[in-house]
């Protein structure tokens, strides 16, 4: 067995390190990023920041939130509720980017129906920490003068009651704005989506009387758009965080023609930077709508 060299026990052995040194490097190598190459990366966020205001931002932007276990080991954050605040916390910077950009609406995917079978701790973690930014949102300050109306989407029937007060309290206190829809998306696939709008539009035709062979001729694209969570505007942009370079049944109707852009960087670490070059590179695709 290789034996660890004297600097490795050393810094193992240090007071205040801990028994994940590791981890401790990792810190020191950001600290030191942060010192040199912070004053470049302003002036190359301001740059981005020109050439974004130049041109015309996305009508709508989605998130699929993704990353915030993997930043939890990268960090030694072992607490999920802890973890998933952090993620949540991301969302003030993330509505302050949208704001700046005049992007009047933004959804952001925070968990599947699959996630709920994770380990109960973990679920646990990524509810309160949704229950906890919900509340915050109904009496922000910030929300309120932006006039942010909040909005959930999902199956939100099995959420527990203490969440599903929290969305109502946050729907409720903004549903008079209209300068800017956050929509939360939780509990929430596509598919589900796609099959619960099915099934309303059968029972609202089972309840005008309509035969099988009547209600199967009405079956048309904009008859189901009609009967999906809520009527959002379709995505232009679509970011994924964590380099994984799918969808994974988000807004899987509403996407058909959404541009996508896959980062590397964790959600909770999620710079402006990396926000407004996903916008940058949406701006320089020719979108034809299938034509």
């Amino acid at each position: 067995m290789t034996q660890p060299s004297q600097s490795s026990s050393a810094l193992r052995a240090a007071p205040g390190l801990g028994t994940d040194w590791r981890l401790w490097l990792r810190r020191a190598r950001a600290f030191v990023r942060t010192a040199l190459f912070g004053p470049l990366y302003a002036i190359y966020q301001r740059r981005l920041l020109r050439q974004v205001g130049a041109n015309p931002p996305p009508r709508h932007v989605g998130l699929i939130l993704d990353g915030n276990r993997r930043w939890g080991q990268l960090w030694g954050v072992a607490d999920p509720a802890r973890v998933y605040a952090l993620g949540a916390h991301k969302l003030d910077a993330v509505l302050d980017w949208c704001g700046e950009l005049s992007i009047p609406a933004v959804t952001l995917w925070v968990c599947s129906p699959e996630n709920l079978n994770r380990a109960p701790h973990e679920v646990a973690g990524i509810l309160a920490a949704v229950e906890a930014k919900l509340h915050q949102l109904a009496v922000d300050p910030q929300i309120h003068r932006r006039r942010v109306r909040v909005q959930a989407i999902g199956q939100t029937a099995c959420l527990p009651d203490g969440l599903r007060c929290a969305i109502r309290a946050a729907e409720e206190a903004t549903a008079g704005y209209d300068a800017m829809v956050l929509t939360i998306a939780v509990a929430y696939g596509g598919r589900e989506e796609i099959a619960d709008a099915v099934r309303a539009m059968l029972q609202a035709a089972a309840a005008r009387g309509e035969s099988l062979a009547e209600a199967a001729a009405n079956v048309t694209p904009d008859a189901i758009s009609r009967h999906l969570y809520l009527a959002l505007p379709e995505p232009d942009l679509i970011i994924r965080t964590s380099g994984e370079l799918r969808l994974s049944g988000f807004l899987l109707w509403q996407s058909a023609y959404s541009e996508f852009y896959f980062t590397d960087v964790l959600w909770p670490a999620l710079r402006k930077i990396d926000f407004l070059r996903a916008v940058r590179a949406f701006q320089q695709r020719k979108r034809r709508f299938g034509r």
